[in-house]
């Protein structure tokens, strides 16, 4: 018979730097995302930025300026379009945006498919993040996407490290556990669950409900693509720029799924499901 591996034990000695990362982030976070004004926009800017320099940094080593320059524009040209309320008109920038960037790539030998690639990858979170907190009840629903977010990494985090047990894609992310796996979907259907019980929130249990189990698969899908992402450009971290946690992508990939996710089960919701 044969036996699938043991995920090997987390490495608990950066977790108190971990721990300070989070506790500084956090708040920035959900203030921004609470009051949506100059400072949700300006987070949100930055954030680009920083994603498109750890993409071009691992995608466009000969020339990461210039390509992570032409992924910042292309990005942030639709997001101040989506932020006036122009979301149409931000896809088709954003989409001219990626093949201008795809052109500049390969104007500096780089690959220009893995240029446009960034700008699909960072844009489209973006503007589905931009387009969910403009929405009736917005700052409810993007709360929702970070609970049901975090939940699902924290608790597949916990529930691998503490169970163990046969690894989910080894040939990826080696640590991923089928039990952090199932933890993690559990605890995103939970969070769903208990945002429904808030009495602002006009979301009914079973909706809410599905909504955190589709959320918490696709926050662990974001994370195992971009450790395939990261295997492919033979990386070990998106960056160094969060202490004990590596890059900012390696912090929002599973939110940069999970927010089209639910603000797809937000347009349905406006169409008159889970009421």
């Amino acid at each position: 018979m044969t036996y699938l591996p043991q995920a090997r034990r987390f490495d608990w000695s950066n977790f108190g730097v971990r721990l300070v990362s989070t506790v500084v982030l956090i708040p920035a976070v959900l203030l921004a995302v609470w009051t949506g004004s100059w400072l949700f926009l300006l987070l949100l800017s930055v954030a680009v930025a920083l994603l498109a320099i750890e993409w071009a940094s691992m995608s466009a080593p000969r020339a990461p300026m210039r390509v992570s320059a032409a992924v910042t524009a292309a990005v942030l040209g639709g997001v101040f379009l989506a932020y006036t309320g122009e979301h149409q008109l931000a896809w088709g920038v954003a989409s001219l945006g990626a093949l201008a960037a795809a052109l500049i790539a390969r104007g500096v030998a780089e690959r220009p498919f893995d240029a446009a690639y960034g700008v699909i990858y960072i844009g489209i979170p973006c503007l589905c993040l931009v387009w969910l907190r403009a929405t009736p009840q917005g700052e409810w629903w993007t709360m929702m996407l970070l609970a049901i977010t975090w939940s699902a990494d924290i608790a597949a985090f916990a529930v691998g490290s503490a169970l163990k047990g046969p690894k989910l894609w080894v040939r990826f992310s080696p640590n991923k556990t089928w039990s952090g796996f199932i933890g993690g979907l559990l605890a995103g259907a939970l969070v769903g669950a208990l945002m429904a019980s808030l009495p602002l929130f006009r979301l009914n249990l079973a909706a809410a409900a599905a909504i955190g189990l589709a959320g918490g698969l696709a926050t662990m899908a974001g994370d195992l693509w971009e450790s395939m992402l990261k295997r492919r450009f033979g990386v070990k971290d998106s960056g160094d720029l969060i202490p004990g946690h590596g890059g900012l992508m390696d912090r929002v990939d599973g939110l940069m799924f999970a927010v089209a996710v639910i603000s797809a089960a937000r347009l349905v919701n406006h169409l008159g499901w889970g009421h």
